[in-house]
């Protein structure tokens, strides 16, 4: 399937791309500085762009069939590149007819508040990171107003380490003493099985180790 990735250098992004590319996908790599993937794959394909670029974010997604959005604003409290960006792959998608959307978003958004503990909820959402949470939230209610086929991923908070295989997911936001927590190589994974599993079409699952 021809797959697009934007934020492919990112983190998570990077991580997803390769899983894809081993499970026989032809990956698009759509970020800034997409020389800096270090990946080696004659299936792989690298565009330059600025997700905040309406025109550029179409071009790239014509002929697509599935698109993945790992966007992140790195260090930036304040950056909306998720809203904004997510909001230029829904108009591609739309005018292209590509429906296939897989969404990383992050655990606590929306119903899933109740699944945070005091320290995520009052400390970091509450206050140190409130801008980066409400740009998820602001993400996600244009994702389900989409009309498209998505699938919105809330991953806990990421840790380094190889992927752990076992996972806990699509658990009801009432659910309490969770880790709050998940390896990066994890959600990557959990986000390229989205593309060919259809079981979380039309919700937003909760991922947590």
């Amino acid at each position: 399937m021809n797959v697009i990735v934007f934020g492919a250098t990112g983190s998570v992004g990077r991580l997803a791309t390769a899983q894809m590319l081993d499970q026989g996908h032809r990956v698009t790599a759509f970020a800034r500085r997409p020389e800096r993937l270090d990946i080696d794959h004659s299936e792989l394909r690298r565009v330059a762009g600025d997700a905040e670029d309406a025109a550029a974010v179409a071009a790239a997604i014509e002929s697509q069939e599935a698109v993945v959005v790992a966007l992140g604003a790195g260090m930036s409290r304040t950056g909306r590149v998720r809203s904004a960006g997510t909001l230029n792959v829904i108009h591609g998608m739309q005018r292209h007819g590509v429906r296939r959307l897989i969404c990383q978003s992050t655990l606590g958004a929306h119903e899933s508040w109740p699944n945070l503990n005091f320290f995520w909820k009052r400390i970091m959402f509450g206050a140190l990171l409130r801008p980066v949470f409400k740009d998820h939230e602001r993400q996600e209610d244009m994702v389900r107003a989409s009309g498209l086929d998505w699938t919105i991923v809330r991953p806990g908070a990421f840790t380094d380490g190889p992927a752990g295989g076992t996972i806990r997911e699509g658990f009801d936001p009432a659910e309490q003493g969770l880790r709050l927590k998940i390896s990066r190589a994890d959600v990557a994974a959990f986000l390229a099985r989205q593309i060919s599993d259809r079981r979380y079409a039309g919700q937003a699952v909760a991922v947590s180790s």
